[in-house]
């Protein structure tokens, strides 16, 4: 049976035509004003005043003893009153992604930036006519994921190091995709040069081949998590002969080891005309949300460190206070997806300062891509003839959309792939199925498009200068860098001060979650890691959590955090605290380096993105209070087992 609160958020307005009471506001609510306080004092108050006024000397035992949504988000308001400031915010959501309301799903595995709205696919798909083809005979309607919306990738191979020198051919999709990022991000053309990657993978290996570490030795890393993207480059650079180093972070609030971090940069090394290495730094955890101090970069580059900074983790607009023009980092990663909620894929982008751009080496790789304008694509399927030349000649064209999902989310149903393969890193997709595979079932259900006499690459010319239009990268530029940060403050603080409410009843208030990394504070990130715990004290498996989040239409991703350093103080925990991870088959060469990097902790994780709402952080709560029950587990296995549904396992 459902729990009432649960019960009550299914009752939302489903409409997506305005925002709810609860799930937003119509306009800015009626506060009493206070005085100005210092920035100093506002961080020195905020995490006092969280942690006391939210259900104030409240513990919840029992998933039925929560309050309704209604009540939460009266007192939520009451702790942060400036959230009311933040109703455009779902002015926006309610008007540009109405389909998140009509699903009822909430979205927590978004990390990245997304490129367009909902609204801008849906007028795109009233401007195309699907008819069937005279050739063949009548077809039901084709799913929802055989359009090929705006754009769509194809891979090339070549030398990044020319492609930054001068450049390829570029059309003019391309050309404005270029200029709108990089607006976007405020980053100069006239400083960087900029390539179109798969993913966010896809660059970190890119970048990997092409950097000289046989001469500039050492790689040196800030990750408490293990990244798909940051192995590859390890991967890449140890086969040339690199040093890799790793960061450590302090057990239990997983704060960056400075003593060991501050020796490992000002390492003395003998080669003093060239540079040390490449020192990768992500600002902050995706994982945790913990924020680590620019200081690094410019201790690094004082020494002698090339910078790479990956941005994939940041906010819409964080790159406003990042300060670039200061820093100037060598080499920047980030990444974007084009619909929030809807549609994943995307691509990752690679910045090279173009000074730094002479001392990369010649090497040829994939990893770079094309896009591919969406009318192009559309020719491409109706005058497929089905022979086998023709899906070669496809894939090698780009028509990979599922399999080049950008490197900044995972959302949606799982599928059973990704089940099997286990674990999803929050911010990489799965790249397994083929492309020949894809080609065939895509054009299977070959029609013929008849389009209007718009373009489908929603292309713009303004002045003279042709342009396209990025509805999401526009909305965040409206709302700005203090709006979407006060929101999402307010948002995740309120998650964690929930979360450590709930303990189980009749243990000694055993808590059920335990939160890693920074819990209420001000300067957090939106992101969290934790996990839960059953009554006995035993830890409830990530992926369960995951997959029987999917059920509940809540979308939650999970990872491995690592390189954790244990002080003498808590010397005991350490033993039940870390697990050791199997990697490969029995007999397999490890070095020093990856048995260390594979001690660590297997969490569930989840991302606040810039659209998320109260109502979302609600319902996730909710969602996590069923494990209050010591029999919650046993009876979703039971039920989707009865309603023939395949049995949740780990």
């Amino acid at each position: 049976m459902q729990p009432r609160c649960l019960k009550e958020v299914s009752q939302a307005c489903l409409s997506g035509c305005c925002p709810s009471p609860v799930l937003g506001f119509s306009e800015p609510l009626n506060k009493i004003s206070k005085p100005r306080s210092t920035s100093a004092t506002c961080r020195q108050n905020f995490a006092k005043t969280t942690t006391s006024s939210i259900f104030p000397n409240t513990h919840f035992t029992n998933p039925e003893s929560l309050p309704s949504l209604q009540e939460s988000f009266n007192g939520f308001i009451e702790v942060y009153p400036q959230y009311s400031d933040t109703y455009q915010v779902d002015q926006t959501r309610a008007q540009e992604y109405n389909h998140l309301a009509l699903s009822n799903h909430t979205c927590l595995d978004y990390i990245g930036i997304g490129l367009f709205s909902y609204a801008q696919l849906q007028e795109l798909d009233s401007e195309k006519q699907i008819l069937p083809s005279a050739s063949s005979p009548p077809l039901p309607s084709p799913p929802q994921n055989m359009h090929i919306p705006f754009f769509s990738v194809s891979y090339k191979t070549g030398n990044l190091k020319t492609q930054l020198l001068h450049g390829g051919q570029e059309s003019a999709l391309e050309s404005a995709m270029k200029k709108r990022i990089m607006s976007f991000l405020n980053i100069s053309e006239n400083d960087y040069s900029m390539v179109f990657t798969a993913n966010r993978t896809s660059a970190f290996k890119l970048l990997a081949g092409s950097y000289p570490f046989k001469t500039s030795r050492k790689l040196l890393t800030v990750y408490d998590y293990e990244s798909e993207a940051v192995e590859a480059m390890i991967n890449s650079s140890e086969k040339k002969g690199a040093q890799v180093m790793s960061a450590e972070f302090s057990w239990p609030r997983l704060r960056i080891q400075s003593a060991k971090l501050r020796k490992m940069v000002e390492m003395k090394s003998k080669r003093k005309k060239t540079k040390r290495g490449l020192f990768v730094f992500p600002l902050h955890s995706r994982m945790t949300g913990a924020r680590y101090p620019y200081l690094w970069m410019n201790i690094a580059k004082e020494n002698g460190w090339h910078i790479l900074i990956d941005a994939c983790a940041l906010g819409p607009k964080d790159m406003d206070s990042f300060g670039l023009s200061l820093i100037r980092p060598d080499f920047l990663i980030c990444s974007f997806y084009k619909i929030f909620g809807e549609n994943p894929s995307g691509f990752g982008c690679l910045f090279v300062k173009k000074s730094t751009v002479p001392l990369l080496e010649d090497s040829v790789s994939a990893g770079m891509v094309s896009l591919v304008p969406a009318k192009k694509m559309f020719r491409l399927l109706d005058e497929f003839s089905g022979t086998d030349s023709d899906f070669e000649h496809l894939s090698k064209l780009g028509l990979q959309e599922d399999e080049l999902d950008s490197s900044n989310s995972f959302s949606g149903p799982i599928s059973s792939q990704t089940m099997h393969s286990g674990r999803v890193e929050q911010g990489e997709t799965s790249e397994s199925q083929t492309t020949r595979t894809t080609a065939k079932q895509k054009v299977s259900k070959t029609s013929e498009i008849v389009e209007s006499g718009k373009s489908a690459e929603v292309m713009r010319q303004e002045n003279g200068i042709l342009e396209i239009e990025c509805r999401g990268l526009d909305q965040v530029d409206s709302l700005g860098l203090t709006r979407i940060s006060n929101r999402a403050r307010c948002l995740i603080n309120w998650m964690v001060n929930a979360l450590l409410k709930l303990k189980h009843p009749n243990t000694g208030e055993i808590p059920l979650v335990r939160i890693y990394g920074p819990r209420v504070k001000f300067d957090r990130g939106p992101a969290l890691a934790f996990n839960l715990f059953d009554w006995k004290g035993e830890k409830v498996e990530a992926p369960l959590v995951q997959k029987l989040a999917d059920r509940s239409n809540i979308s939650l991703s999970y990872g491995f955090l690592h390189h954790i350093s244990f002080s003498d103080e808590y010397e005991e925990e350490k033993a039940t605290v870390l697990e050791k991870r199997v990697n490969g088959a029995k007999g397999t060469v490890t070095n020093k380096r990856k048995e260390k990097a594979d001690l660590g902790i297997t969490v569930v994780t989840v991302a606040l993105g810039v659209l998320a709402n109260f109502e979302d952080t609600y319902r996730f709560w909710a969602f996590i209070a069923q494990f209050l029950d010591a029999d919650f587990v046993e009876k979703a296995k039971w039920r989707y087992t009865a309603l023939n549904q395949k049995t949740v396992e780990v």
